[in-house]
């Protein structure tokens, strides 16, 4: 697993946070883009910069053997904040590596892309994937499902929503979960390459079969923090409705935005059968409900959750 020079976007992110901690462990160095001064950190050189500054990718990628492209805009007011961040900044990332000649490129993309028609934000992933896929990088692309874990702030409001009792949902529909922990350390697995991973596209998940209803996860967060919840399943024009009022009382800040409300009424965000990572160099570890309940003991110590 160990590279000489690990160079990493998007590192101060709830993704980035985790894979930094587990490139600690593992004994890799590591250089890290941010866009703010960050604390001194062992094993972790931080440059300032962020995916338009040319200059600073330049030293980001500068002598390093791989880079790992985690940086990526979520949540937008309009579609042309999503293809600044997740498709000219993949290509800002991808040419400042070309110029330095590092061999190999793994990509965090979503599983949102499978979808483009529904979300800008499913739009932008997928033209972000064809920037690397055009290259002549040896790149892989990672697409993850839902990604939960400590310090993530978007699940952490289905957890404040479960101490009620009553979860508000999309539409009945299934997805995919993955811990964070278990994407971070499929990320870091895929440094070395080699044929039974470049050039190829990944759909990893926590290795349930056939994925988890939405109701299901309602009832898995409930269970997480103590409470029998109620599931909600509200129909699209309500959660268009919630995404207007919450664009006027939020801004930019917005959570549910037009977009968002897209892609979550599709019913099906389970990962492709057969699209896993091969079962020899990455297994699931965390369990999911097992999971959830760690991630809840995590929240109440940050105090993001009473």
């Amino acid at each position: 697993m160990a590279a000489e020079l690990l160079a990493i976007t998007g590192a101060t992110g709830f993704v980035g946070q985790a894979v930094l901690e587990f490139a600690a462990r593992a004994g890799i160095e590591v250089r890290a883009l941010a866009r703010r001064p960050q604390e001194a950190r062992v094993g972790v050189e931080w440059v300032q910069g962020d995916l338009s500054d040319k200059r600073a990718l330049a030293r980001l990628v500068g002598k390093a053997s791989v880079v790992l492209n985690i940086a990526g805009v979520v949540n937008a007011p309009d579609k042309a904040g999503f293809e600044e961040g997740n498709v000219w900044g993949t290509l800002n990332v991808v040419n400042a590596a070309l110029d330095a000649g590092v061999p190999r490129f793994v990509h965090v993309s979503s599983l949102s892309a499978r979808e483009p028609d529904l979300s800008d934000y499913g739009k932008s992933k997928l033209r972000g994937e064809r920037v690397v896929k055009a290259s002549s990088l040896d790149w892989t692309v990672v697409r993850p499902p839902w990604v939960y874990g400590p310090r993530d702030t978007d699940t952490l409001e289905m957890f404040k929503a479960a101490r009620f009792g009553v979860m508000p949902l999309p539409p009945k529909g299934q997805a995919s979960l993955i811990h964070v922990n278990d994407l971070a350390r499929l990320l870091l697995t895929l440094i070395p390459g080699g044929e039974d991973v470049t050039h190829l596209t990944f759909e990893p998940d926590d290795g349930r079969p056939g994925g988890w209803t939405h109701n299901d996860i309602a009832r898995a967060i409930g269970m997480a923090v103590g409470k029998r919840v109620t599931a909600m399943n509200l129909p699209a024009g309500m959660l268009r409705l919630g995404a207007k009022l919450d664009a006027r009382f939020r801004g930019k800040g917005a959570k549910l935005t037009m977009d968002r409300v897209g892609y979550m009424c599709h019913p099906d965000w389970r990962v492709g059968e057969g699209n896993q990572p091969p079962p020899a160099i990455w297994t699931p570890q965390v369990e999911t409900q097992m999971g959830l309940h760690a991630t809840a003991a995590w929240y109440r110590e940050a105090g993001w959750l009473k």
